[in-house]
């Protein structure tokens, strides 16, 4: 009897490999199935494609060659103006049409969307950021940081902009001098950004120690950006999340050293400082009133917010600055007339660059917003519906779902010959950031718009007025150098390579 059992067991092992093998196989093909059906049921008319990898939708041509596979978005979207996706998990829409990019970044509330800024955003910021605040308590922070941005104020960070600045192009023409080598300029760019922004928003706060350590930890960060979001230790990601606090408690270390400066009555120096002016008072008000600290008065609160402003500030204007040289480059024509408005303007102005001079600037400006235009350096602004929204009159967005609103595709819509780069469109003459202003994105719009684009501008225009009057430069042109490379805001194929020597004035 006993044998008996045995051979029984023995016979029926098999089956029972079998049998679970078979339940396994069968929920991988429910899974994909349960899935397909969802996808189909959440785009419903849209765009997009009948078929989707499971679980990893179109991740891979998006990682392998992520160009090509937001143009085929752009194309596909065109007729609608947005088409849907599927990347690992989660249904995303790809919005090519600008009002209904303004609708979606008018709506960033609860119940509607959030604003995200980047994919791994709340992962690497965490969820107090200002960029995933809403309402009242949004507004009024918002409201606190006006003063950092005055005539004033602005007038202190060009003349720093403008120090750091020649400060690096002097250091470039003396390297090339050495050197028969080209050079990638999104490199150098990405450094002296770097510097400008923690010179702008920390100053003196920053010893060469701290800055030292800085540097390290936003390499780290920025490495982590790129990276896949794996929170085990040996991977970027991981590695990124460990450095944020360091560099947070950084810029703690400077606002509380700015509050010891600016309760002394010292004059402003740099972005922190006029930032800390204003929660001196906020706190002296609320001592007064007999109410609680002020949210976001905290040198904790405040190394967050200017880390968030340092973010913003690095790799959008190290993409615009890049594209601005190159594409004056390209254009020798546009590029001698800058230099001959800068020879007029700077010739007058022996003391530096100033608020004032940037206004006169009306040809540089006119490049600098068309480089703006052409190459929005953040060509993407995801956002997560928050809840059911009917974005359109025939398509409600699914909550959950990944939206994608294009800077890129709106620049294209609506202005004269959209794919050429022509800065005469900004001329008094032709005013199409007026007539075309509701396709002009690249800072945003509602109230997540950008509240440094002053800031941006100046940035962009501070560095042209000076490297077209200081540098030669020579591209080494190949057939795909200009080309968008998504680093993750964009830049030319080639890094901008190119060969540097000092502008020598055949006029002067």
């Amino acid at each position: 009897m006993l044998v008996l059992s045995e051979s029984v067991l023995s016979a029926a092992a098999p089956w029972e490999r079998i049998s679970w093998g078979m339940a396994l196989g069968f929920l991988l093909v429910s899974y994909v199935v349960y899935e397909q059906l969802t996808f189909m049921w959440k785009r419903k008319h849209l765009p997009g494609p009948m078929f989707v990898l499971p679980f990893l939708g179109g991740v891979i041509p998006m990682i392998v060659n992520p160009t090509q596979f937001w143009d085929d978005q752009a194309v596909a979207a065109k007729k609608v103006g947005l088409c849907s996706h599927f990347l690992l998990g989660n249904f995303v829409l790809f919005v090519r049409d600008s009002e209904i990019s303004h609708k979606i970044f008018a709506n960033v509330r609860p119940g509607a969307f959030q604003l995200v800024g980047h994919p791994l955003g709340s992962k690497l910021f965490g969820k107090d950021n200002l960029i995933f605040m809403f309402g009242q308590d949004h507004k009024d922070l918002r409201g606190r940081l006006a003063p950092l941005f005055t005539l004033k104020a602005l007038g202190i960070y060009i003349s720093i902009q403008e120090k750091t600045a020649r400060k690096h192009i002097a250091t470039w023409l003396a390297s090339a001098e050495k050197s028969n080598d080209p050079v990638q300029l999104r490199l150098l760019v990405r450094d002296m950004n770097l510097e400008t922004s923690q010179n702008a928003f920390v100053g003196p706060y920053l010893t060469p120690e701290l800055r030292q350590q800085f540097n390290y930890d936003y390499n780290l960060f920025n490495q982590g950006l790129m990276s896949l979001p794996v929170s085990l230790p040996g991977f970027a990601f991981h590695a990124a999340k460990k450095a944020v606090p360091r560099l947070v408690a950084t810029l703690a270390s400077c606002a509380k050293a700015s509050k010891v400066r600016m309760m002394a009555e010292e004059e402003p120096a740099c972005l922190i400082d006029f930032w800390i002016v204003e929660v001196l008072k906020q706190i002296r008000e609320a001592e007064e009133a007999g109410a609680p600290m002020p949210r976001h008065t905290s040198d904790l609160e405040i190394g967050y917010h200017v880390f968030d402003f340092l973010f913003a500030a690095q790799d959008a204007s190290t993409s615009s600055i890049t594209w601005a040289a190159t594409l004056l480059e390209s254009h020798p024509d546009m590029l001698e007339k800058v230099r001959q408005e800068q020879k007029f303007l700077q010739h007058d102005s022996p003391t530096g660059l100033t608020p004032e001079l940037l206004r006169k600037m009306k040809y540089t400006e006119m490049v600098v917003k068309e480089v703006l235009r052409y190459r929005p350096p953040a060509t993407l602004v995801p956002h997560i519906a928050a809840d059911d929204f009917p974005l359109t009159d025939t398509y409600t967005v699914p909550k959950g779902t990944i939206v994608f609103p294009s800077l890129l595709e709106s620049s294209f819509q609506g202005f004269t010959n959209p794919y050429e780069f022509d800065p005469d469109r900004f001329s008094a003459e032709r005013l199409e950031d007026q007539v075309y202003k509701r396709n002009w994105l690249l800072f945003g719009a509602g109230p997540h718009q950008c509240i440094g684009q002053r800031y941006a501008m100046n940035q962009l225009l501070v560095f042209t007025a000076l490297y077209s009057t200081l540098v030669d430069a020579k591209r080494v042109r190949t057939p795909d150098c200009d080309d968008i490379k998504y680093t993750p805001t964009i830049a030319p194929k080639d890094g901008g390579l190119v060969y540097l020597s000092p502008y020598a004035d055949s006029n002067a």
